[in-house]
C-alpha cells in the first residue's frame, strides 16, 4: 500500500507541474468567466498546503492501527466535487499577479523533499504536530496521500479553467 501510495503522489505533482506549465503567466493569472481562484492561485494555494514538510518532520510516535487507515475517508470526502469547501485562511492565496517560474521552483522543491523524504523515513509514524478537524491525527503515509487527493482535487479545477481558456 505504501508504494502505492508514493506512486499515487509522484504521478498526481507530476500532472500539476505538467498542467501548470502549460500556461503562459498571464494565462495562469486569469479569471474565468464563473470566477473563483485563477489557476496560478490555486497553485500557490497548493504550494501553501505543501507546507507538509514540517507536519512529516515533526514530532511522531508509534500507531498501532494501519498506516493507511483514514486514507479511504480522505478520498471519499475530497473527491466529492460537488462537495464545496473552504480554505483554511494559512493557505488562501494572494490576490497579486504571481509569477509562473518562481511558483514552479518552489513547487517542485516542496513536490522534491517529499518524494525525497518518503524514501528514507517511517511512514508508519503518526504525526503529532497538526491535526485535520473531524479526522484526527495523520500518519506520515496519511498525510501524502492527503495530499495527492487534495492535489487531484485541484487540478480538476485547474483543467476547467484551461477548458474555459481556450474556448
Amino acid at each position: 500500500m505504501e508504494e502505492e501510495v508514493l506512486n499515487e503522489y509522484y504521478i498526481t505533482t507530476k500532472e500539476l507541474l505538467r498542467l501548470l506549465s502549460l500556461l503562459t503567466e498571464e494565462e495562469l493569472n486569469k479569471k474565468t468567466k464563473e470566477g473563483g481562484w485563477t489557476a496560478a492561485q490555486i497553485g500557490e494555494h497548493l504550494n501553501k498546503s505543501y507546507a507538509l514538510s514540517e507536519v512529516l518532520k515533526g514530532k511522531v510516535k508509534e500507531t498501532k492501527r494501519s498506516p493507511n487507515e483514514k486514507l479511504q475517508e480522505v478520498q471519499k470526502l475530497f473527491l466529492n466535487l460537488d462537495v464545496k469547501m473552504s480554505s483554511p485562511k494559512e493557505i488562501i492565496p494572494t490576490e497579486e499577479f504571481i509569477d509562473k517560474e518562481n511558483l514552479l521552483i518552489e513547487l517542485k522543491s516542496k513536490i522534491q523533499w517529499v518524494n525525497d523524504f518518503s524514501r528514507k523515513a517511517d511512514l508508519s509514524k503518526l504525526c503529532l504536530d497538526f491535526k485535520i478537524p473531524e479526522l484526527g491525527a495523520f500518519t506520515r503515509l496519511e498525510w501524502i496521500g492527503f495530499n495527492t487527493v487534495h492535489t487531484k482535487r485541484h487540478i480538476y479545477q485547474i483543467k476547467q479553467i484551461i477548458r474555459s481558456l481556450k474556448l
